[in-house]
């Protein structure tokens, strides 16, 4: 008896300590205090030669009945580590590129945080054949085998709720993962999060030009003529028209949107480095801005510019256009900082977003209806798509649209939703509930909530991991 016991308790030891000591970060540069949560920096080796990189945080409290929580920034190449250092992170980087503070508003005071770096040729993530194409599906697939092995790694993980999250073309990342996670019953899925995503080019495209018309952007003259070429009957198709007159004027105002400088990420927010145009020399690389999320068809117009681009004897870096992401640079590419996250010298410098990637990107889905409808259709994951409502990008009134578009239950009417700032409550922006589904809205944030809300948004989060009325 006593040796079944001894023998019971050795197990539950080597349970608790199953995470792999290997890739525990000892000791983190930067901070003036270690933290006393654990966290991890490694590989989660995917089938083909492909090793993504992982940042995990444990919970602050409570870790081993906290929720997973996987983050995933957009791109189609961006890292995830921008959403660890600069939104919902436990540690803020500071504009020297050197120093970190702590957030009070990390998502890992109540969440186990997985920040993961896909698809491969994204950040610190690589393929040993150095092949970088792919493509929305397998994306998924290789996410899903990426949570398959982090579960291996941390088997102790294995049975807390899992929630899938991400935002901008996390759009189509998070709800094509996730149903894929929904067929593995191993995996405890309860629900996802998506951010300012891209749900549907052709939603995003409409509701866009309502959008920059009423937040004076367009010409009184243009929309003019945009209703008269683009509108029929009511309904207005400024997406992919076989008008050419309607062509016409959606390019122009697309110009205007994405062209002239303006912070498409916040509208009322200024350029950073001044207003871009999509091309710039930098001396020592060329920086291309990508234009935003625009539809397949425009995207064509781009692709050649980046064919050009490429030919050039200087290396290309991709930029979201007035972003400054040096610092985060800076920091992950400081020698001892990469040491610290267990990173080999032969790995490639950091960058928030990858050019190879993003220029040899298959996209697949070009309206993600279906993959939220096998979701809603199992009535077991708790869904929602949120936005700041000064984001041009990925802009409120089309993923508002996009839901509405899936035609679930309405349960609450659209309503302003509450929190408490000091002694007050204020208004911090609107919510609209279905059975299993809410849409929100951030009021004054743009494409990166957290950043711009950290408040607001932490309570949000909270409010959605613990299954709370909005």
């Amino acid at each position: 008896m006593h040796l079944f016991l001894f023998c019971c308790a050795l197990l539950g030891a080597l349970i608790v300590d199953a995470a792999p000591a290997a890739d525990e970060i000892t000791y983190l540069p930067g901070l003036k205090k270690q933290p006393a949560f654990r966290q991890f920096s490694g590989y989660l080796n995917v089938p083909g030669g492909k090793h993504l990189h992982y940042w995990f945080v444990e919970a602050q409290k409570n870790p081993s009945t906290s929720p997973v929580v996987l983050w995933l920034n957009g791109g189609p190449g961006c890292s995830s580590l921008d959403g660890l250092l600069t939104e919902h992170g436990p540690f803020i980087i500071q504009p020297d590129g050197i120093t970190l503070e702590y957030n009070d508003f990390s998502w890992n005071k109540i969440a186990n945080v997985l920040y993961l770096e896909a698809p491969a040729g994204v950040g610190f993530s690589y393929a040993d054949d150095k092949n970088y194409r792919t493509n929305d599906t397998e994306v998924a697939h290789n996410n899903y085998l990426a949570v398959k092995e982090f579960y291996r790694l941390f088997p102790e993980y294995s049975k807390n709720n899992l929630y899938i999250t991400g935002e901008s073309y996390g759009g189509v990342y998070v709800p094509s993962l996730a149903v894929e996670v929904s067929q593995d019953p191993s995996i405890n899925l309860k629900g996802i999060a998506v951010g300012n995503g891209l749900s549907s080019y052709e939603i995003n495209d409409n509701s866009l030009v309502f959008f920059a018309y009423y937040h004076g952007i367009l010409s009184s003259h243009l929309w003019t003529d945009l209703q008269k070429f683009c509108c029929k009957e009511g309904t207005c198709q400024f997406h992919n028209s076989p008008d050419a007159e309607c062509s016409l004027r959606v390019q122009e105002a697309m110009h205007d949107i994405y062209s002239t400088g303006l912070n498409i990420y916040n509208l009322y927010e200024n350029c950073a480095g001044g207003a871009p145009g999509e091309i710039r020399d930098k001396g020592d690389h060329i920086a291309v801005y990508f234009p935003g999320y625009i539809s397949p068809k425009m995207h064509v117009h781009f692709e050649k510019k980046l064919l050009l681009v490429s030919g050039m004897n200087k290396p290309v870096r991709l930029d979201p256009p007035c972003v400054n992401s040096t610092a985060s640079s800076t920091f992950l590419n400081n020698p001892f900082v990469r040491k610290a996250l267990h990173v080999s010298d032969e790995v490639n410098k950091w960058e928030v977003c990858s050019f190879d990637v993003y220029r040899s990107y298959g996209r697949v889905y070009e309206n993600m209806k279906d993959h939220y409808l096998k979701l809603l259709s199992t009535l077991k994951y708790h869904i929602l798509v949120y936005n700041g409502d000064v984001d041009m990008a990925c802009n409120f009134l089309g993923d508002e649209w996009f839901v509405d578009s899936l035609q679930q239950k309405l349960q609450v009417q659209r309503r302003p939703w509450l929190y408490a700032d000091g002694d007050q409550q204020q208004i911090g922006g609107f919510v609209k509930e279905f059975s299993n589904l809410t849409f929100l809205t951030f009021k004054g944030a743009g494409h990166m909530v957290p950043t711009d809300k950290p408040g607001s948004a932490f309570i949000v989060f909270s409010r959605f991991i613990n299954n709370e009325p909005f």
